[in-house]
């Protein structure tokens, strides 16, 4: 009796299996197919790239004075975590959802997105960790004496908004991508975004108290933290090898690893050539090998390569890098004879780098490497070298029209910076009603 029941059931059991089966067939021909490596690669540049938050954050902080530490830490912070959840809810499909050339318009909240070969999570994260790094750039260039709530509703707009529409017309398949313009990792659509948005933060801000005296010569405001700005920088450069290479997103086969291999070369010396591009200048210049200078320089580097890094040669990667570092020297004095008061130097690291670099493409770019067409020394004339021109001052130009206009709404309905009294105190204390070093003795008299 026994052996008849389990024989019934054994049969049921396959009928079922051999009914099912067609279905599970057809279920697993629709789902996207997943390649583990390349997922595993992506998700870890994605890590790579979230260190490079302290990194900021560290760089912001030691360059600023100790009173203002913990705010460009909380700034730091939660510029990060608005981003995440606003690119989550509408940014990525801003981004990459079906739409037009100019905006995506489906997929909020990633409902009904895929991503070729990655799980659309481990696309969303790498993309998320770039959207963060724009917005924290603005927080150094508005360091010192922007109110907090202000800070963070023009972070949300930019992060939910502007940002993603930029990386659209790119990345998202939009119009500046069916013209050919090549921005490999971001040198445009992140660190140019976050540069120029700051330059224009820091023009309707005005410079800090005491920056530039009544004769209108600049005073040296110096940050309070040199190592901490010092181990900020290494993080970065550390960091930076999850953001190039990472974003070739895919690490399987020969070919993803030979690229891998010639970004991360050209990565590493594009920031070496910087750090001695700025170094040799400021030296000739001042008399001194300015660390602040050195540091930056390094930056620059890295934010130069990170368009032209897939297409270019390491020789022209050096180029690229010396000429960075050069660019972040004499702009930090144009912003000085300006009166535009940078506290940490982030407009020519990012937005005049971010430039530099995404021009690059269309001098040393190499069809032979995945770009379009030639660059300019390499024979393919002028035909490129203009599209880089034109989309990074477009993208340049639409960034600061927009959030000009966020930040002077901002500025007339509560107020974009801190009283005075305010910024003389320190924004530790009237800002988040703590200090960064609650057991030292704060001045607060600069």
């Amino acid at each position: 009796m026994i052996k008849r029941v389990m024989a019934s059931l054994i049969t049921l059991t396959g009928v079922g299996l051999l009914t099912a089966l067609p279905a599970w067939a057809e279920e697993a021909a629709k789902a996207p197919k997943v390649n583990d490596l390349d997922t595993v690669w992506v998700l870890l540049a994605a890590y790579l790239v979230f260190f490079m938050q302290p990194g900021f954050a560290m760089v912001e902080a030691g360059l600023t004075r100790a009173k203002n530490a913990a705010n460009i830490l909380a700034k730091n912070f939660m510029d990060f975590a608005f981003a995440s959840i606003l690119y989550f809810l509408v940014g990525y499909a801003f981004m990459f959802g079906e739409g037009n050339s100019f905006i995506g318009m489906s997929g909020f909240g990633l409902s009904g997105l895929a991503s070729e070969g990655l799980p659309i999570w481990a696309s969303w994260m790498f993309q998320a960790v770039f959207c963060g790094t724009a917005a924290t750039i603005v927080s150094g260039v508005m360091a010192e004496r922007t109110k907090f709530p202000s800070y963070l509703i023009a972070t949300a707009l930019l992060t939910a908004i502007i940002y993603p529409i930029i990386g659209h017309w790119t990345w998202g398949g939009g119009w500046l991508s069916e013209m050919g313009f090549f921005d490999f990792a971001g040198s445009t659509i992140v660190h140019g975004t976050g540069g120029w948005v700051g330059l224009v933060g820091a023009i309707i801000l005005g410079p800090r108290i005491g920056r530039y005296g009544p004769d209108g010569k600049s005073r040296v405001l110096a940050g309070h933290n040199i190592p901490l700005a010092a181990l900020g920088v290494f993080i970065l450069w550390f960091g930076w090898f999850g953001f190039n290479p990472g974003s070739q997103l895919a690490a399987s086969g020969t070919e993803n690893a030979m690229a891998i291999a010639l970004i991360t070369i050209n990565t590493n010396l594009a920031a070496a050539a910087g750090a001695m591009g700025a170094m040799f200048l400021v030296w000739a210049m001042y008399g001194k090998p300015d660390l602040t200078m050195c540091m930056n320089g390094a930056l620059a580097g890295l934010v130069a390569i990170t368009a032209p890094c897939a297409v270019v040669s390491p020789w022209a990667a050096i180029v690229i890098g010396l000429i960075a570092g050069g660019i972040v020297v004499m702009g930090v004095s144009l912003l000085d004879k300006l009166h535009i008061d940078d506290p940490v130097g982030a407009v020519p690291v990012h937005a005049f780098n971010g430039m530099w670099g995404t021009i690059a493409v269309g001098i040393w770019g190499q069809k032979a490497l995945g770009l379009g067409n030639d660059g300019l020394l390499h024979g393919g004339g002028f035909t490129q070298l203009g599209i880089q021109i034109m989309g990074t001052v477009v993208c340049a130009v639409f960034a600061m029209v927009c959030m000009a206009v966020v930040f002077l709404a901002v500025k007339a309905i509560m107020g974009l910076r801190v009283t005075k009294e305010e910024e003389v105190r320190g924004l530790d204390i009237e800002e988040h009603g703590m200090e960064a070093y609650s057991d030292f003795q704060i001045f607060t008299t600069r």
